[in-house]
């Protein structure tokens, strides 16, 4: 899944010169925390909810803290450059964080946590603002993966199943390679069996199996003994415990 598949393609963006009540008034209106502001197309700087939450009363006093003693004059500075501000331009964050249409959203999801933000806009190959993603997107297409239709073609759905959740382990740093025979899928349901490190890694394991597309449940066996003639059953199905 990539930014195209999940961000919002209608995104509500103001000019550098547009005035700071007016985009307070496009937040409340259009239910959004933030908007991007562009110059010509292209991102120059966002704005949030949190940049003009000074703005409701910029002459209050500000509670004093011991921290008032480390302010340098600069941040002092800033801080009245926020309560006054009357234009986007004077009040926008700069250095805006952008991504591709195809960036993978495992990426975007690295950016938001690495930077600290709850938003990215989303730019063409020329650095146009397309779209924008944020958190309430991700969210959204971690539904839109689980309601996915699965594809069964090309062999039977179970081996499918299995194939995918071996793959996946194989990838991972933290999993030991598996033995193949101590993962069964039967109806759509993934057995796991056998000796694993720690208790992390077999929760591990398991959400691994209930992220792979058409599973309906999991059952941890493992640390139990596995019954040899097991793999001789037609179909796989679930061992007898011991």
């Amino acid at each position: 899944m990539i930014a195209a598949d999940i961000m919002t393609k209608n995104v509500v963006t103001v000019t550098p010169d547009t005035p700071v009540v007016e985009i307070a008034r496009l937040l409340m209106e259009k239910r959004i925390s933030a908007v991007p502001v562009v110059e010509n197309g292209r991102p120059v700087g966002i704005v949030s909810e949190g940049d003009l939450l000074r703005q409701a009363e910029p002459g209050a006093p500000r509670k004093p803290s011991w921290l008032e003693l480390f302010f340098s004059r600069d941040t002092l500075a800033a801080e009245y450059i926020h309560s006054h501000a009357r234009t986007a331009r004077q009040i926008m964050t700069r250095g805006v964080v952008t991504v591709m249409e195809d960036t993978p959203v495992s990426d975007i999801v690295d950016i938001l946590e690495g930077k600290r933000i709850k938003r990215v806009p989303v730019v063409d190959i020329g650095g146009h603002v397309v779209g924008i993603v944020s958190r309430s997107n991700l969210l959204q297409g971690l539904i839109l993966r689980a309601q996915a239709p699965v594809n069964a073609a090309g062999g039977d759905e179970d081996t499918r199943i299995r194939n995918a959740y071996l793959a996946e382990i194989r990838a991972q740093d933290w999993a030991d390679l598996p033995d193949e025979g101590n993962v069964i899928v039967q109806e759509g349901v993934v057995h796991l069996w056998g000796a694993v490190r720690t208790p992390e890694v077999r929760k591990a394991m398991t959400v691994a199996a209930l992220n792979i597309p058409g599973v309906k449940g999991v059952e941890d066996h493992m640390n139990e003994r596995l019954d040899p003639d097991a793999m001789t059953w037609g179909g796989w199905p679930s061992p007898p415990r011991p």
